[in-house]
């Protein structure tokens, strides 16, 4: 039994727990963080000292950061193309996910998400949510064509790469701002939209994470 310490509106939680639900793993999560607190405790900061969620706990493992998480999971839990064993065959698998979290996530999730969602009206910097935008625009572009080759970001089958990258997506296509039309990766989107992981942990209203104003 897998333990998940960490709040379904998290876009970090909701990567791993979308991961470990993909694989059939058993496991509990624990409402933690944002409203929930309980980060500052002394429990807690013994298994994260910077006070974050996730947190995963798997018998005598207990481990943050979400990527690590996720590189965890997969490759005790995962099979085939999910995580490959060799360096060669991981090797693209690794590159996106990395890119999905580094460029993507800042983008969308950092920068958008949080002028539209995390921020008073009269408050909002226009600037960055405008930079945001024309990244995400860009980065989606560079997602279209690999997803118009591969069928997956990474490959012919999805995933951990899909992970990474698919986790900003319900953000980005669900957000009040203009979308170039990528069909390419529409139609990734709604096939993520139909896998039932997918729906339950990654499609959670951020309407509880609104400020007033926003």
């Amino acid at each position: 039994m897998l333990t998940i310490h960490g709040r379904a509106t998290s876009s970090n939680v909701q990567a791993v727990m979308w991961a470990v639900a993909e694989l059939g793993l058993a496991h509990e999560r624990r409402d933690v963080g944002g409203a929930f607190g309980g980060t500052d405790t002394d429990a807690f900061r013994a298994m994260n000292p910077m006070g974050r969620v996730p947190v995963l706990q798997d018998g005598d493992v207990t481990m943050f950061e979400s990527q690590a998480i996720l590189r965890y999971v997969a490759a005790r839990y995962g099979t085939g193309a999910f995580w490959p064993e060799g360096a060669v065959a991981r090797a693209p698998v690794d590159q996106w996910m990395e890119w999905a979290k580094t460029a993507v996530a800042p983008a969308v999730v950092y920068k958008v998400f949080w002028q539209l969602v995390r921020t008073a009206k009269a408050d909002r910097d226009h600037a960055t949510l405008a930079e945001g935008v024309a990244e995400a625009k860009a980065l989606m572009q560079v997602a279209e064509a690999q997803i118009a080759q591969h069928g997956w970001l990474a490959g012919p089958e999805m995933s951990l790469a899909d992970i990474a990258f698919g986790t900003s997506l319900y953000r980005y296509f669900t957000l009040p701002f203009e979308r170039a039309d990528y069909p390419h990766l529409r139609r990734y989107y709604d096939q993520l939209c139909d896998r039932p992981a997918y729906a339950e942990h990654v499609m959670v209203s951020f309407e509880p994470l609104r400020v007033a104003g926003a």
